[in-house]
């Protein structure tokens, strides 16, 4: 047996997969490199490299190159993003983990010299560390604390204050409750005070939204609260009443509607109508909500059987006056509204599928017999008229598909608008789709005759329509007097203040140029609207050191990607490549809106940030490689798949989906869901923070993860309170919190049982204040689905 001692065996094994990674890297900082981009993954990665082979060498060495590896990635990233904690993250954290693991003892125990190196590493990793959490300490969002002012005017009373008639409590669509037993002082008190089902639940094959799988079911209904009794819609059409106070169920109505060829399976929510006194109806107190299968019904308040004075036996058909719908081309998911003895609806026309598609027109109906009183109808002389029973409502032309809100004092309703389909070329469409598309449209109530029209995209190429009515408020004017306002909310983060009286801006607008070249065919709008006297939620444009990802091998996918598309910042028009579009069409305010505290002037909206892509290909080479058929519009649509828009009628199709990475992480960097405060009389922004946490959300479509909070995505809205608090379930961790309105401090969060992907409400039953949110989960966004009405009261 020898007694000589031999050399410890080299880390072979650790140094192989050391120096794969990183000429993996290097590979990739190649192609960037090519691309014109940052020429850092390049040198870093082959520095990695030749760091895997010195360990497998033994050689001391890999620990000198690797310091100055991590060193130089340190003073990189600093200069490229500064101290922001979570743009340093996919920059830092896993050189310095790496770098940690070198200094483990079976690898240094094994390289000779290493003494000096791992000093070297050591002081490099605490570099590393401390500048990344230098930058995890700096304020994400805007600090700031609200103006208290109570103004005298106060909240609209015509719905009693322990009431919730409208979607939006009344209206005006403020989203406001008066109610204030519930504050910022006692909320963390708040307790479960009943639980209740609908007994609506998701069936095979909704899981999943969009062409490709066919069904996407959502539970984003608000509940309306009358009198003891709180009604809610599901998301196949079903109407559950319940008991305000103990949740036990009153009835339960299905319409069986036939949602099979229906991509979007979702109810907002209900109307409430009065029959006058004196009215001749077994049904004086009525709901009347929407069914996914183009119908609308009316049934009785108190026993849920259909009103069979209402239509053909408490049902109208929206098809009349139509012409020919394909399957699963219109239907309504928004509450209609009810008000001055009319039902007003729009509804949802299939994006982005063809030309001259069922018309967008606005309807109005007797709330009592059903019987159409007039249609808003942009193609026709006069725009507001009556189609006889063989007329047709003209086709293609913009829908209004989003909650209306109104003012009975001027007696006008304003309509969300949207665009003549489809969304991604706009090379065809008339004039008169052309004024009115991704517009704020105010009506006469009574008559449907326009009063207005105020438009904040021209020439919408991107699906950035007007996904909700205004909200109306007063505001203070330079004389000491009040003038009535709107705000109206946007997908694209901009907030229009508007005269509610004649469309006119209260704030200042400004057009600016933005990105022309669209394809052959097309055409852009040279200038478009900004809200420059509004503080924007809008997101800054995208850079190549912008992109993000988990770690730096995603996050250099996501700068590939990024300098391999058309992208030259908001409104880069959609081209026949990969066309980055930021902010997109869900939104930075989508659906759900923003709430108005009317006493103190302060408007708080929940945004979303995730960028899309979108591309255009040429009609004939798409249809002769089978990725669409070719389709007349007669009968039914061809099925569609691959997220493909196919624009039939168009000389191109098109293809959208969001922007992820390898990871299916956003390209984009965190925060990926806010929520701010804006003070209405000063024009500022008061406060802004991230809302929501990475916990249920994780890499390759996973939902369970670390709770870093990071904001994520939200789909559904706010209600603010007199209590000075802000109440949002949304977000895709499945909480309901509250915030502190002055200051956006989190207060309390409450873990619901499936997402809420909706808008929470509030109303008081014998003296006791309850705040209550359906919590049924949204398949797009990929929250644990159910059936849950859960309502929450002081003990």
């Amino acid at each position: 047996m020898s007694s000589t001692l031999s050399s410890p065996r080299a880390p072979s094994i650790s140094g192989v997969v050391v120096a794969v990674l990183g000429f993996a890297l290097a590979l990739g900082g190649v192609w960037l490199a090519v691309l014109g981009g940052s020429l850092y993954y390049l040198i870093a990665g082959t520095a990695v490299g030749v760091t895997g082979i010195l360990l497998a060498r033994g050689s001391g060495a890999a620990l000198w190159l690797y310091a100055i590896v991590l060193l130089g990635t340190v003073l990189w990233a600093v200069a490229e993003v500064g101290f922001i904690g979570w743009q340093l993250e996919p920059r830092l954290l896993v050189p310095v983990l790496l770098g940690i693991y070198l200094l483990m003892p079976w690898i240094t125990r094994r390289l000779s010299p290493r003494r000096g190196a791992a000093l070297a590493l050591i002081v490099a990793i605490v570099v590393g560390v401390g500048v990344g959490v230098a930058g995890f300490v700096q304020p994400v969002g805007t600090r700031g604390e609200a103006v208290v002012r109570n103004a005298a005017d106060g909240h609209d009373t015509s719905v009693p204050d322990g009431d919730w008639w409208f979607y939006g409590r009344t209206p005006r669509g403020d989203r406001f409750s008066p109610l204030d037993q519930i504050d910022t002082h006692n909320v963390t008190n708040l307790k479960v005070a009943w639980t209740a089902h609908t007994g609506d639940t998701m069936r095979p094959g909704e899981d999943k939204g969009g062409t490709d799988a066919g069904h996407e079911f959502n539970f984003e209904d608000t509940p309306i609260k009358v009198g003891d009794t709180l009604y809610v819609c599901t998301g196949h059409s079903w109407v559950v009443a319940f008991d305000a106070a103990t949740g036990q169920k009153k009835w339960t109505f299905d319409p069986k509607a036939n949602t099979e060829a229906d991509v979007y399976l979702a109810c907002r929510g209900v109307a409430y109508y009065q029959a006058p006194p004196g009215t001749q109806t077994d049904c004086p107190r009525r709901i009347i909500a929407p069914v996914l299968d183009a119908r609308v019904m009316a049934l009785n308040a108190d026993t849920g059987k259909p009103c069979e004075d209402f239509g053909e036996h408490g049902f109208i058909s929206l098809t009349q006056y139509l012409g020919h719908v394909p399957a699963g081309f219109h239907f309504v998911t928004s509450p209609p509204l009810v008000m001055k003895d009319r039902v007003i609806l729009g509804g949802w026309v299939y994006d982005n599928q063809a030309e001259n598609e069922p018309s967008g027109a606005v309807r109005a109906f007797d709330p009592l017999s059903g019987k159409l009183v007039w249609a808003w109808d942009v193609g026709h002389d006069p725009q507001n008229w009556t189609p006889g029973p063989n007329d047709q409502l003209t086709r293609g032309t913009p829908n209004a598909w989003g909650v209306y809100t109104a003012d009975p004092d001027l007696g006008m309703v304003y309509l969300p608008m949207g665009n003549a389909t489809p969304d991604y070329f706009g090379g065809h469409r008339r004039p008169f789709d052309e004024k009115v598309s991704s517009s704020t449209v105010a009506l006469d109530i009574e008559t449907g005759a326009p009063k207005w029209v105020y438009q904040n995209t021209h020439h919408d190429l991107w699906d950035m329509d007007v996904p909700t009515g205004p909200s109306l408020v007063d505001l203070p004017d330079a004389n000491g007097g009040t003038v009535p306002a709107l705000v109206q909310t946007t997908k694209r983060g901009e907030f229009f203040v508007l005269d509610r009286r004649t469309g006119k801006p209260l704030t200042e607008v400004t057009e600016k140029p933005v990105p022309q070249n669209a394809v052959p065919g097309e055409r852009t709008s040279p200038t478009q609207p900004f809200s420059v006297g509004m503080p924007s939620l809008a997101p800054k444009d995208l850079t190549e050191a912008s992109m993000w990802g988990a770690t730096p091998f995603d996050q250099l996918m996501c700068r590939i990607e990024f300098r391999r598309a058309a992208y030259e910042g908001q409104f880069t028009p959609p081209q026949l490549k990969d066309t980055i579009v930021y902010p997109a069409f869900d939104g930075v305010i989508d659906w759900h809106g923003a709430s108005i505290d009317p006493y103190n002037k302060l408007l708080i909206a929940n945004a979303n940030y995730i960028p899309f892509i979108i591309s255009l290909a040429p009609r004939g080479p798409a249809e002769a490689k089978g990725l669409v058929k070719p389709w007349d519009g007669s009968g039914n649509e061809p099925k569609v798949g691959g997220g493909l828009a196919p624009q039939y009628g168009t000389p191109y199709v098109g293809k959208v989906h969001p922007w992820l990475n390898p990871l299916d992480v956003p390209c984009n960097p965190p925060p990926w869901g806010t929520m701010a405060a804006i003070d209405l009389v000063t024009h500022k922004l008061v406060w802004e923070r991230p809302i929501g946490t990475t916990r249920d959300t994780g890499p390759f479509g996973t939902h369970v993860n670390a709770p870093l909070p990071t904001g994520i995505f939200n789909i559904g809205g706010n209600m603010t309170t007199r209590g000075g608090l802000v109440f949002i379930g949304a977000t895709a961790d499945n909480y309901l919190r509250a915030i502190d309105e002055r200051t956006g401090k989190e207060l309390w969060k409450a873990r619901l049982p499936a997402g809420g992907q909706a808008n929470p409400m509030s109303y008081t039953v014998n003296g006791k204040q309850y705040v209550v949110i359906a919590a049924g989960g949204h398949s797009g966004l990929g929250t644990k689905s159910g059936d849950y009405v859960m309502a929450y009261a002081l003990p």
